[in-house]
Formats: C-alpha cells, sequence, structure tokens
C-alpha cells in the first residue's frame, strides 16, 4: 500500500495541469470514499441487493 504522499503524487500526476484546488479536494474526497467502500466489501460489511430493497421499501413506503 503507497503513502499518502505517494497516493497524493499519483493523484496530482493524473490531473490536468490547470485544475484548481477544488477539484483536487474533490478527487481526494471522492477517492476516499472509494477506498472506504472497498474495505468495508473487505471486511464483510455489506448488504445483499435484497436487503437493500427490503430497507428502501420501509422509507418509500411501498
Amino acid at each position: 500500500m503507497a503513502s499518502t504522499k505517494e497516493q497524493l503524487r499519483e493523484l496530482i500526476e493524473r490531473l490536468p495541469d490547470d485544475c484548481t484546488v477544488e477539484e483536487v479536494q474533490y478527487h481526494l474526497y471522492v477517492q476516499q470514499k472509494v477506498e472506504r467502500g472497498l474495505q468495508e466489501v473487505r471486511d464483510g460489511r455489506v448488504l445483499s441487493q435484497e436487503a437493500v430493497e427490503r430497507r428502501m421499501a420501509k422509507w418509500t413506503d411501498k
């Protein structure tokens, strides 16, 4: 696993030269959320499609 500094370097290299600080922040945010989701999958903290549909049905009164 790459260090945080290395991950930042790789991200910055992928972005266009004229990107804004806000764009860098957005990409960092998205990357963090994806990594968190992948870790949750690895840890087994996931729901089946059926379980999600049951929960959603309660919220939408289906």
